[in-house]
């Protein structure tokens, strides 16, 4: 037996040592900390830590932290901090108080809808009722709680082993309400179970209590050595897990193995030792048990004067447990929580009943809403039937007057631009015409001078002067070739699309059009001058497309873009550039066609319009407001390729216009 004892003291002694080291880290950290959130989640792991040792300090520092996580309205901290200071309370026997708490820090977590931490406060109210030796009125909260864990962990794929680890303090607390009232094979199974989830995730904190609980059940069973083994493994832990309060509680279950197999040297050892510890530690249930037990044994042996002290030990505990106040408190404090769980039940069916009621009344509204709906079309049917017969006549004639007007307004928007583009025509076709015009009379006097070579005989020169008139007569062929070229393309403009897609030269037909707007503008405005900036990527192929749709669309966004830097123009103060880019790639299996100006830009608020029907921008007589809208109808549904806008307000605006190749 001493070497049992000096055995037991090493490990309390390393025990005590391992929690100071803690508590001086964690009061080290609080005393540098200058951040109350911080401070906040200190106190609450101090709280922790002095719960099973030193339940006061647990309640100041519950205390602390409560007022800081009400400060900062941390709502989680303050569910926290009431339950911390809730389970000081109840280890010290302070059960009024600690039901108290327990009750607000389940308010506390059902206002975060919380689901783990109601269910942990079911639980540990159950408990408080297990250690005041109330369990009829125990199970039901435990049993409650055990239910709402299956639910919550069921419903949730991943749980945290925080929650496993409070389900399995559930298990504990039912298998001794069972052990307590006799039901041993119940027991057995909740501990059993409890047992092997809490070695399997390293529970390691609530071994001592599964062991010693494990002991009573073999004890109830009358198997001594097994009641032992359990016991003993119940300290150790105990001891490891530095709670005071185990380990008191399971003294006393050494004490009662002994006391029932007749060793009472051993089982009042056992029993003082219980007593002492509870004492140290002021649970004050715990001293109450242990001195009733003292009592009963001296009292046994008729040892007045023992048995007096452990009965006025037991009285002064008793009346501190149980005095008649605050037995009061207690019985007020669970009737009004009954109350309030029946006010809640109560108010929920009355508005169960309502909601019930008012869709009852709802559905009947509803259902003579629809009896004359179905008697008021019933008898207007006819009427109806005739109308929209009108009316579907009336939008048959109106569509194909729309389609009518639409044809129109298109082709008057091409002809529009046809007449655009009139003045760049003849500048771009007066070139070509004057290159003919001077190669003609340069042949016509090279001719004059050949003739005469040969009147001479100067058969080498005449060839010579030959050669020069056929070099000329390719020149006047290509420029001609030009002008036709010129002359066709604007044909094809005027003309209704067909639709044919052609194998195409972007580059060219995008040139082409640039500078046709661009001189179109010029006609109209001698004092316009801008910068035209080419991009074109020389290695991008013949893309398949209907050209004279491309060139319209070309042709409006180069338009477009000359008018908006003419406009910034106006309104410059200082120097300004106009300048205007155009340039080609291939990107994937995209052509891509890019066209910028420096110009005013296009505002936010009406970007997403710009590509309305009717939308414009330009003043009254100006524009139709046809002309982007048209450009997306060709680029999107004639092509299936996409048309975007970029623009800031004041900088630019940027067309991109992307083709499936």
């Amino acid at each position: 037996m001493k070497k049992n004892v000096i055995f037991l003291l090493l490990f309390i002694v390393s025990g005590a040592i391992a929690q100071h080291k803690r508590i001086d880290t964690l009061s080290v950290a609080l005393k540098n900390s200058t951040v109350d959130t911080v401070r906040l989640n200190i106190l609450i792991d101090m709280g922790k830590i002095y719960f099973t040792s030193n339940p006061d300090s647990s309640i100041i520092v519950g205390q602390q932290a409560y007022e800081l996580a009400v400060k900062y309205n941390k709502q989680y901290a303050i569910a926290n901090s009431l339950n911390l200071m809730a389970n000081a309370y109840a280890t010290m026997g302070d059960y009024a108080k600690g039901m108290q708490f327990y009750l607000k820090a389940r308010r506390a977590y059902e206002q975060l809808n919380y689901v783990p931490g109601i269910v942990k406060e079911n639980n540990n109210i159950g408990a408080t009722y297990v250690q005041k030796t109330d369990y009829k009125s125990a199970l039901p909260y435990l049993q409650m709680a055990n239910s709402q864990w299956k639910t919550y962990l069921l419903s949730h794929k991943i749980s945290t082993l925080s929650d496993r680890e409070s389900q399995a303090i559930t298990f504990i607390n039912i298998g001794e309400c069972y052990l307590y009232t006799h039901q041993i094979d119940s027991a057995d199974r909740y501990l059993q179970a409890c047992n092997k989830d809490a070695k399997k995730n390293n529970f390691t904190l609530l071994l001592d209590n599964i062991e010693r609980d494990l002991g009573e059940v073999e004890i109830e069973r009358g198997h001594i050595e097994a009641a032992l083994k359990h016991l003993r493994n119940a300290v150790t832990l105990g001891v490891l897990a530095d709670d005071p309060e185990m380990l008191s509680i399971t003294y006393l279950s050494f004490a009662k193995l002994y006391h029932k197999y007749a060793e009472p040297d051993s089982a009042k050892y056992y029993a003082q030792k219980a007593l002492e510890t509870a004492r140290t530690g002021k649970y004050q249930q715990d001293v109450l048990n242990a001195g009733k037990i003292l009592y009963s044994y001296y009292d046994e042996e008729h040892n007045i004067v023992q048995a007096y002290k452990y009965y006025k030990i037991t009285a002064e505990a008793k009346d501190s447990l149980y005095s008649q106040d605050k037995v009061k408190q207690l019985l007020s404090i669970d009737f009004e929580e009954k109350q309030r769980q029946q006010d809640i039940a109560s108010a929920q069916e009355q508005y169960r009943n309502k909601t019930r009621m008012y869709a009852l009344i709802i559905g009947l509204a509803l259902l003579m809403l629809l009896v004359f709906i179905f008697w008021r079309n019933g008898r207007h049917r006819q009427n109806a039937n005739r109308l929209l017969q009108t009316q579907k006549e009336d939008i048959e004639n109106a569509l194909s007057r729309l389609q009518l007007t639409q044809k129109q307004l298109v082709q008057s928007e091409k002809m529009a631009s046809l007449g655009e583009l009139t003045a760049g025509i003849a500048h771009e076709i007066q070139n070509p015409l004057n290159f003919v015009n001077n190669f003609a009379e340069v042949n016509i006097e090279l001719l004059d001078e050949m003739e005469t070579e040969l009147k001479s005989g100067d058969k080498e020169e005449a060839l010579a002067i030959a050669s020069d008139v056929k070099q000329n007569l390719e020149k006047i062929r290509h420029h001609g070739q030009r002008a036709d070229g010129i002359v066709k393309g604007m044909l094809q403009h005027s003309r209704a699309s067909s639709n044919t897609k052609e194998s195409t030269d972007v580059n060219k037909l995008a040139d082409e059009y640039l500078r046709l707007a661009y001189h179109g503008l010029r006609a109209k405005d001698k004092n316009f001058n801008a910068e035209l900036e080419t991009n074109f990527d020389p290695k991008l192929p013949l893309v398949n497309l209907v050209p004279q749709d491309i060139g319209r669309v070309l042709l409006n966004l180069f338009t477009n873009a000359f008018y908006a830097t003419e406009q910034k123009k106006k309104l410059a103060a200082g120097h300004y550039n106009p300048v205007v880019k155009v340039g080609t790639a291939k990107i994937g299996n995209n052509l891509e066609i890019r066209v910028r100006d420096n110009g005013n830009g296009i505002p936010d608020d009406i970007r997403d319009k710009v590509m309305q029907p009717f939308f414009t921008t330009k003043p009254t007589g100006e524009g139709t407001g046809l002309g982007l809208s048209m450009s997306y109808d060709i680029v999107v549904k004639g092509h299936g390729g996409s048309i975007q806008v970029e623009s800031k307000e004041g900088e630019f605006t940027e067309f991109i216009i992307q083709i499936p190749v």
